[in-house]
């Protein structure tokens, strides 16, 4: 497949990640987070270290810092990976806390970062449609998503240790995993039918500024 083809039918299938969401249009608001925190997320491959920066994204930041906050991502799956472009996730073992993020999406940033390798991103289905899912830059895709259909995806966090816990991550069932299966039965469907996906142990906010 070309790289124009491959990179155009990838982004369709990103963009399509909250479509439930995008429907309901109902627009949530999260209480302010801190102006930059670290969050520690332990996964099955090791440890990566997060900052987040309200600067570059404040609704994203303000809605990761309250899932991060009420354990969301713990034994969350990477149930998407694209080799060469993301690494996606975000959707609960438990179908209610799913549920009931969907139905909470936030208002669109604007991007004032490019999307580089290890940058954090909220998934989205159209405008205003973020909610929990999200995905972590594995390349550079700047080019391919900083304007994407004229919104482009708004990194809000960074990797600042444990990159290369990326890289180690399971690839194989690239994107095999259907996402509406995922939110009518969470984890019992994942560990059924893809046993090798790595995941999430635990996420929690280590420090933060102020």
């Amino acid at each position: 497949m070309s790289r124009l083809t491959r990179s155009t039918v990838t982004l369709a299938a990103l963009v399509v990640a909250s479509t439930g969401c995008a429907r309901q249009g109902a627009i949530s608001a999260d209480p302010a987070a801190p102006d930059s925190f670290d969050v520690a997320m332990e996964t099955s491959v090791g440890t990566i270290t997060l900052r987040s920066r309200r600067a570059w994204a404040p609704h994203g930041v303000d809605r990761f810092h309250r899932l991060v906050s009420e354990g969301f991502y713990n034994d969350v799956r990477f149930f998407r990976v694209v080799p060469g472009f993301v690494m996606q996730f975000g959707l609960s073992g438990d179908p209610k806390a799913s549920a009931k993020w969907e139905a909470a999406p936030i208002a669109d940033d604007t991007v004032k970062v490019t999307n580089k390798r290890g940058t954090v991103v909220f998934a989205r289905a159209g405008q205003n449609s973020r909610t929990s899912q999200l995905f972590f830059n594995t390349v550079d895709n700047g080019l391919m998503l900083d304007a994407a259909d004229g919104f482009g995806f708004p990194p809000f966090a960074e990797i600042t240790s444990g990159v290369e816990v990326l890289d180690k991550i399971f690839q194989g069932y690239g994107e095999a995993p259907d996402q509406g299966q995922i939110m009518r039965a969470g984890n019992a469907y994942l560990q059924e039918n893809f046993p090798k996906l790595d995941y999430i142990k635990s996420a929690k906010v280590t420090s933060h500024w102020p």
